[in-house]
């Protein structure tokens, strides 16, 4: 397999001879207002900076080139953006978390969508759904339902694409169950100014080693917009510091991995 680290959680992986596109965030730097109280959320950090706080590191032609499958873990504008909507052909294969969402793309003109399962097969590999908790406590109504996904083939390594959650039961069920060797987690420990991560922080992608410490774990979802906390430097002096530098790998933007 391949993973191309494209920007925050965006990703392209090439899978048992297909190319997947996971939330495709498209957008120029500084396109839209920060995360914060004038798109409807708490109060954040950097709320005098637009996002994207970075830009692509390569053009959109060159990422949705020969993709054959979108995946939509759930519809923040920093997983799916209008960028995305107007660059990705109207026809290509698309999976969405739930009915809800899939309408919603539906109703941006897409018309080949599926709703992902426990169990999805395409194209001879298996997409398997899985859970995720966007925060803790009363941050996991507001932040909405969310999924990550499961990659299995006879051919390839088991991936384990984490999507927008924190550590918790349910991601060590997927771990024990699944025995990913990739596992790609959102690791910026995004936040409001109250009610705590939204997504992974340093101690989370601890969690997540020893639970998988043989796996090769991929923290992305970082720096790209306003409401990160966690750096690139302080989850690599972290990492450095347990000892486990050689087991999490923390991309730059546009960086890639063979496995």
């Amino acid at each position: 397999m391949h993973i191309h680290h494209i920007r925050n959680a965006t990703i392209v992986v090439e899978y048992a001879g297909k190319k997947f596109l996971i939330d495709p965030m498209l957008a120029e730097k500084g396109t839209y207002p920060p995360f914060g109280p004038s798109v409807g959320f708490p109060d954040a950090l950097r709320q005098n900076q637009n996002n994207p706080l970075v830009s692509l590191p390569t053009s959109i032609d060159n990422i949705i080139s020969d993709i054959d499958a979108v995946i939509v873990t759930h519809l923040h504008l920093d997983h799916w953006d209008d960028a995305a909507k107007e660059a990705l052909p109207k026809e290509i294969k698309l999976f969405a978390q739930n009915e809800e969402d899939a309408k919603e793309i539906q109703n941006a003109g897409f018309q080949n969508v599926e709703v992902l399962q426990k169990e999805t097969v395409f194209e001879g590999i298996q997409l398997i759904k899985t859970e995720g908790e966007h925060g803790r406590g009363e941050m996991i109504q507001l932040a909405g339902q969310v999924c990550g996904v499961v990659f299995k083939h006879s051919n390839e390594k088991t991936l384990y694409v984490a999507g927008d959650t924190v550590w918790y039961g349910a991601v060590q069920d997927v771990i024990e169950t699944h025995k990913p060797e990739i596992i790609v987690v959102n690791g910026g420990d995004n936040q409001f100014l109250q009610g705590g991560s939204l997504v992974m922080g340093k101690d989370d992608i601890y969690e997540v080693y020893k639970a998988a410490p043989n796996a090769k774990i991929i923290s992305v979802h970082m720096e790209a917009v306003n409401h990160w906390t966690l750096s690139r430097e302080e989850l690599k002096s972290f990492i450095h510091e347990k000892e486990i530098y050689s087991n999490v790998l923390v991309p730059d933007d546009g960086e890639s991995y063979t496995f």
